[in-house]
């Protein structure tokens, strides 16, 4: 596996995949990779001839600077585990060079990134689909695999690959889970003891016959700061966080309707 720590190395890489017309499949993070990551690395490692996996804590869509301050960082973890998996290629660009014109440019979407984890994160949605356009025009891959976890992000990438007529197609993969229900999330990382054992009743809550409100309530009195609990397009979405300390710790999911 090749790690390019600049953009330079990884055109010259990407220029030779070209030339021998092997098919490119992208998982892009932001490090902190767990076995979700995992899923969606080995599902490109068994659709392309070969799988880049960027590496990079994006600070454009974090709006509240703890949560971008706290962010776990595993980076020699991260390489061995994209290594094992199979990964070709590993991309770890610098600010200076995604943001050369230091953010400058946004891409801006009018409807569904104002709902759900927009209405309480604002401007995230901008700095998650300016950073994707990017790395997809850097990348210049087949196919790019993201997780329903995030299904929000999902279909606001999908979208905008659609409308600007990028060549890539944009793949969803199911949520991994831990056994009690937990859905796998960098942030994870940061919960207590305690929030840890608090943190699947997001799943079980989600998943009941109680309606939204019902189930938002019975969030809080477990211990959780409700953001949404919001059922539509035939799936129920949720977001809360637990408190570490001082620290918040946000956990979103969603599930399908009748699961």
């Amino acid at each position: 596996m090749k790690v390019h720590d600049n953009l330079a190395a990884w055109w010259e890489a990407r220029d030779a995949l070209a030339r021998r017309g092997d098919s490119l499949g992208f998982v892009p993070t932001m490090g902190a990779l767990h076995a979700g990551h995992a899923s969606l690395i080995s599902a490109s490692v068994a659709g392309n001839a070969a799988t880049v996996v960027s590496i990079y804590v994006n600070p454009t869509q974090f709006n509240n600077p703890d949560d971008l301050s706290n962010y776990p960082d595993t980076l020699d973890a991260d390489l061995a585990l994209a290594e094992r998996l199979g990964a070709d290629h590993v991309i770890r660009p610098t600010y200076d060079e995604v943001y050369a014109d230091d953010y400058r440019y946004q891409i801006s979407e009018k409807e569904l990134s104002g709902i759900l984890c927009g209405a309480h994160r604002p401007g995230h949605f901008d700095g998650v689909l300016t950073v994707v356009m990017k790395l997809l025009n850097i990348v210049r891959a087949d196919r790019a695999y993201f997780g329903e976890k995030d299904y929000q992000q999902f279909l606001l990438i999908r979208d905008m690959a659609r409308a600007f007529f990028l060549q890539t197609e944009i793949l969803a993969c199911t949520t991994v889970r831990e056994e009690d229900g937990l859905a796998l999330s960098s942030r994870n990382l940061n919960l207590s003891a305690a929030g840890r054992e608090t943190a699947p009743t997001l799943n079980r809550l989600l998943r009941s016959g109680l309606d939204d409100e019902a189930v938002a309530g019975e969030l809080a009195a477990a211990g959780f700061d409700v953001d949404y609990v919001v059922s539509r397009e035939g799936r129920r979405f949720g977001a809360a966080s637990l408190m570490n300390g001082e620290l918040a710790v946000r956990l979103i999911d969603n599930v399908e309707l009748g699961e």
